[in-house]
């Protein structure tokens, strides 16, 4: 039996930098692994969103996974409420529920300083309590990243994903639509009880960034997608400390598996994600390994954080997982970001992102180094980003 592993940098790819003379991440970068996999396999471009989407790691890992996102796409939040095993009837809403940080009435910070789990933990449980009702429920997740759940209502509203209005007036981009006023509600109810809460207090202390608000966006209804192992064959699991890809993962019957240490940021445990990796091809036919370091430091505007997460990731996945897999008879690895996060912009956009694939039955295309203008050269282009898993195995 063939083994597969896909190791995802989320959002890496970048523009030319000025600070690293012109060059991309990925060309400024320390990458002999992931430059080995270029040289000897295949490299090219792939669009996993569609000019018609809006750029989002809920959109173009679905597209990476395999999946159309016209076909499957009901909105973030309900793939993470698959994660957080959040029961929905099919006509609840639920919204992803960011803690922010708003200064001078402005986008500051889509994460609040990187809030640990148990400081929002501790924030969207207070919330809940004040706010929360038979019809509104809100739902601790990871760090910034939470939930609410709003029952007896139907919204037809647009929203804007915070970590795409950085600097930018709130005012100007606060939900609207049907029924928006709820959510402005909640929103100007939330800035009033956050203002003065404990946590605040230490954080204004210590000089981190304070929760100013929540911030609701990618607001969709209940999700459902195929079986993966029905649809390619293969029975697969996702190492991630994001619920967004844990969602998408459960949602196509992937395995999950838990690292200790993995923080869904540049600190995350390299070496631990690589090792469950490779004790998971023992059981796996494909293993998703996926770090979201990269995108966080885009997010961020820091391109040297962006440079070190990614040489991290060469070093300490792609290089072991590479060794580990050069002991069975077949197998492949596919290593790609799922969108571009340019630290220019410090926001996602929806360009084709780089690949690149080596292993068993795959001749090379162009032997060169891994990177944007090189993979375009390539030829090797993927407009529909959800062929690109049929192509990765079978081709």
């Amino acid at each position: 039996m063939s083994k597969y592993v896909i190791v995802i940098p989320d959002g890496a790819a970048d523009e030319p930098i000025e600070q690293f003379g012109g060059k991309t991440i990925f060309e400024a970068a320390n990458i002999p692994n992931i430059d080995r996999i270029s040289q000897t396999g295949r490299q090219g471009l792939v669009r996993t969103v569609g000019k018609d989407m809006t750029p989002g790691s809920d959109v173009a890992m679905m597209s990476l996974l395999g999946y159309d996102p016209h076909r499957f796409y009901t909105g973030r939040a309900p793939i993470e409420a698959v994660a957080m095993d959040i029961e929905l009837e099919p006509t609840d809403w639920v919204f992803r529920c960011n803690l922010v940080t708003i200064a001078d009435e402005k986008m500051a910070d889509h994460s609040a300083g990187h809030i640990s789990t148990k400081e929002g933990t501790k924030l969207i449980e207070d919330l809940n309590k004040v706010l929360g009702s038979s019809n509104v429920k809100f739902y601790p997740g990871v760090s910034y990243r939470h939930l609410c759940v709003i029952k007896g209502t139907d919204f037809d509203v647009y929203t804007e994903p915070p970590h795409d209005i950085i600097g930018q007036e709130v005012s100007k981009n606060l939900p609207r639509g049907k029924n928006a006023e709820i959510l402005l509600d909640l929103m100007a109810n939330a800035r009033q009880l956050l203002a003065d809460h404990e946590i605040n207090k230490v954080r204004r202390d210590l000089g981190e960034n304070q929760v100013s608000s929540i911030w609701f966006w990618g607001h969709g209804k209940k999700a459902a997608m195929d079986s993966f192992e029905k649809k390619f064959g293969l029975k697969g699991t996702a190492i991630t400390a994001v619920d967004l890809v844990r969602g998408l993962a459960k949602l196509i019957g992937f395995d999950l598996i838990k690292v200790e240490g993995a923080t869904g940021f540049v600190d995350t445990n390299y070496k631990g994600k690589a090792q469950a990796a490779i004790e998971a091809l023992k059981k796996y036919d494909i293993v998703l390994v996926h770090v979201e370091g990269p995108d966080e430091a885009g997010h961020a505007g820091n391109a040297d954080m962006k440079k070190t997460a990614v040489e991290k990731i060469d070093k300490y996945i792609v290089g072991p997982v590479y060794q580990a897999l050069q002991g069975y008879d077949n197998w492949r690895i596919l290593v790609m970001p799922d969108h571009p996060t340019p630290v220019g912009s410090r926001s996602h956009c929806g360009e084709p992102v780089p690949f690149a694939m080596a292993g068993s039955g795959v001749t090379a295309v162009l032997k060169q180094p891994f990177s944007e203008e090189n993979a375009a050269q390539s030829g090797l282009k993927i407009n529909n980003g959800y062929e690109l898993m049929e192509y990765f195995i079978k081709n």
